[in-house]
This record gives C-alpha cells, sequence and structure tokens, in this order.
C-alpha cells in the first residue's frame, strides 16, 4: 500500500511522503504506481519549474518513497501559488484513494 504523509503548519502544506508500493498490478502494469507517481512527480517539477526554486527531495533507490519539503524561505507569494498546485495535487491523489483505497490512504498530520 502507498501511505501518503502531507505535513502543514498553519493549514499549509510544508511537506509530503510517499511511501510504500501499491502492489495494484504487476511491475510496470501497476496503475496506482503510475497514477501516483505522474501527479506527485508532476507536481514537484511544475512547482520547481514555474517558480524557479529547489525542493528538499528525499528518494529511494529503488523507488517507494518520496518525501518532499517546501523551503521556509519561499517568499510569500511564490508559496501560496505553490500551496495551490500542492493542494491540487491532493486533491487528485485523494480521487485515486476513492477508487483504490485498498491500495492508497491519505493521512494528514
Amino acid at each position: 500500500m502507498i501511505q501518503v504523509t502531507v505535513f502543514r503548519t498553519d493549514n499549509q502544506i510544508t511537506s509530503f511522503k510517499l511511501s510504500g508500493h501499491a502492489d495494484s498490478g504487476p511491475y510496470g502494469y501497476d496503475l496506482v504506481c503510475a497514477g501516483v507517481s505522474a501527479v506527485s512527480i508532476g507536481t514537484v517539477n511544475a512547482v520547481m519549474e514555474l517558480f524557479k526554486t529547489d525542493l528538499e527531495i528525499e528518494q529511494g533507490a529503488e523507488g517507494g518513497y518520496l518525501h518532499v519539503k517546501l523551503p521556509d524561505t519561499l517568499e510569500p507569494e511564490i508559496m501560496e501559488k505553490a500551496q495551490l498546485l500542492f493542494e491540487g495535487m491532493i486533491i487528485s491523489l485523494q480521487s485515486i484513494e476513492l477508487e483504490y483505497s485498498e491500495f492508497i490512504k491519505i493521512v494528514n498530520k
């Protein structure tokens, strides 16, 4: 199962962590894994490219782990826009969870 943990401070996303494997299909055909990966990596890439900022990213060598942290030094306007993109990511992941709850769980902390 993929566990998505969203960390918030003052109702703002400060970081998120993905861990585990969906195992909803054979390797290379796991739709849940593909969907979660596309949504999360796409959002991270969009934030970095659109706002020309580096995020603190930690990945597992063989997949199954991604931790992304927003820097504390982001300008308020950039932080607001990044929040919007990350909230959109969470909504997309919730849509996947709604259909495939046996393979993905989202936890807010």
